[in-house]
Order: C-alpha cells, then structure tokens, then sequence
C-alpha cells in the first residue's frame, strides 16, 4: 500500500544485505518520461498498471530488493515473474497509519478506480497482498531497523521452511 515504507525500508534492507535496490515506481516514472499521476490523469488507472505489469515483467530480480508500486498485486503475471526468483514480502500497515501518511491519495498517482475511497483500496489490495506474500510482517508503530530486521528474520525462515510467515511486533 502507499505509505507502507516499501522505498524507505527497501533501500536500507538493500544496504544490510548488500543488493541492488530497485523502486518500480521510478522506474516506470523514467520509463514513460512522466510521473505516476500524470499517467492516471492522461490515460487512467489502467494504464498505469499496464505499464507498470510490462516494467516489473522487464526485471531481472535476482539479487534485488525490489520495491513495487502498490498495484503491482493486480497483476498475476508480474507476481508470479517476481515470486520466481525472490520471496515476496507484504508490509502489512494498518489503514489508520497509512491514512495518516499519505494525506491525499488522489493526487499521489495512485491506481484507484474513480470515486473509490482509500480505505476501500486498502481492503481491496490488502487481500490480494496477503494472497501473494511469502513473509507478512505486520508493521504498524515499528522503526525502519525493526522492519528491516524482521524481514532478514522471515526471509531466513522462508527459504528454510519455504512457507509463509507472518512476524508481529512483541507486546
């Protein structure tokens, strides 16, 4: 979901692990020449996830932290293009939060039908995000470095165990 911490979280787990960092958002930014909203005024939220299907189906994965635009879920064919060579990891932030830092969703370049609300984005995505995820680590109130941590944790266990694994924060 926006406002999750993908980029933020993705950039320093690339670091401790030392991999490359990808951010499809980006990506697709540079690809097209225009931003993520721009492309939701001009052509729609479709487009935007036909480009940003064919970009995550351009990727070679292997040995990257990648973090995808939010409606990368829709997309079966780039899911399963990422799950193949890497472990997919849901940061599962309440809506609460993730209202709170994203202020204004229709303006952020998000792929949302018209008129739906974020909070019906947020159960939408979010049951798609828990369908593909290999690791779900439930984040809301944790610092950067705990997220990261818990990733390395769950990624470890996965490919041990090769399950999905959901990690909370202890009370």
């Amino acid at each position: 979901m926006p406002g999750a911490g993908k980029s933020t979280v993705g950039v320093i787990l690339a670091k401790l692990t030392t991999r490359g960092f990808l951010d499809s958002d980006v990506l697709i930014q540079t690809s097209v020449r225009r931003s993520l909203q721009r492309i939701v005024d001009s052509e729609g939220y479709l487009a935007l996830r036909e480009i940003e299907e064919k970009v995550l189906l351009g990727l070679d994965c292997e040995g990257h932290v990648i973090a995808t635009g939010g409606s990368a879920v829709y997309s079966q064919a780039a899911m399963e293009h990422l799950g193949a060579d890497g472990i997919i990891v849901f940061l599962d932030v309440d809506l609460q939060t993730l209202e709170s830092r994203v202020r204004d969703f229709r303006t952020r370049g998000i792929a949302h039908r018209p008129g739906q609300s974020f909070a019906d984005l947020f159960e939408e995505r979010r049951r798609l995000y828990l369908n593909y995820a290999d690791v779900v680590i439930t984040c809301s109130g944790w610092t950067q470095e705990m997220v990261c941590a818990a990733i390395i944790d769950g990624v470890q266990r996965h490919q041990f165990k090769n399950r999905t694994i959901s990690i909370e924060l202890p009370s």
